[in-house]
């Protein structure tokens, strides 16, 4: 049985125009994030990584309903700057490209669109200017951090520290020994003087991750179901 096609980059123009048409496609999931720094431990890779593998398990959950559309891997990193290696763009130079993807996924037809966040330095220029986003388009856009549909029990249950998203810390590296191992060096966790990495496994990252993908979905499917809709702010007369 073929896997679902949930990724806009792998469809020809035919192939997205039909289900566009045939009114399958009912959700965008635009995965947003970063390349920088993270330790000495995990892969600078991890932030885009992280929130793409929720952003295709969702997909593929809700399959033929929703989307994804090529991820924003560089982020608004500016503060890690000091360690070589670290990607960043401007907030106003980062925006536009957002709003620009954003348009062009409306303009193609979908009308729930759902920006899902994997790095933190993201958030604020995102809420400053989202109600203009929205104001300009005038759909169900959402801006969404993946942690935080992590609820707050199962993260407790499963987090020596209690404490979540956190960076490069006990959350981020369970989440990469559960999903891409590869990326977590066990020897630097030891070396580095930071030792709260120490605390992860991958069953707690495991356990963490299905809750998100579970939450996330029901999110979207709530959007397609016109449950969960933005509150477009109005304009000032």
């Amino acid at each position: 049985m073929a896997e679902p096609l949930i990724h806009l980059h792998k469809h020809t123009r035919r192939e997205f125009r039909e289900r566009m048409q045939s009114g399958e496609l009912k959700a965008c999931i635009i995965p947003v994030a970063a390349t920088e720094q993270h330790l000495e431990h995990l892969a600078m890779e991890h932030d885009w990584r992280s929130v793409n593998l929720i952003a295709d398990r969702v997909a593929a959950n809700l399959a033929p309903q929703a989307i994804v559309a090529p991820s924003m891997n560089i982020g608004i990193s500016e503060h890690h700057m000091r360690h070589i290696g670290t990607l960043t763009a401007l907030p106003g130079s980062w925006l536009g490209v957002l709003f620009d993807t954003i348009r062009s996924m409306n303009h193609a037809g979908f009308t729930n669109i759902l920006v899902l966040n994997g790095h933190g330095g993201n958030i604020a220029p995102c809420l400053g200017m989202w109600g203009q986003f929205q104001q300009r388009l005038e759909i169900n856009l959402q801006f969404e951090s993946y942690w935080d549909f992590l609820p707050k029990e199962v993260a407790e249950a499963h987090l020596k520290t209690k404490r979540w998203p956190g960076h490069a810390q006990e959350f981020e590296t369970a989440f990469a020994l559960a999903a891409f191992p590869e990326n977590v060096r066990a020897d630097a966790m030891q070396d580095q003087p930071d030792k709260e990495p120490l605390e992860a496994t991958a069953e707690a990252g495991a356990a963490m991750i299905e809750a998100i993908v579970e939450n996330v979905a029901a999110h979207v499917q709530k959007m397609i179901d016109g449950e969960s809709v933005a509150d477009i702010p109005a304009f000032h007369p």
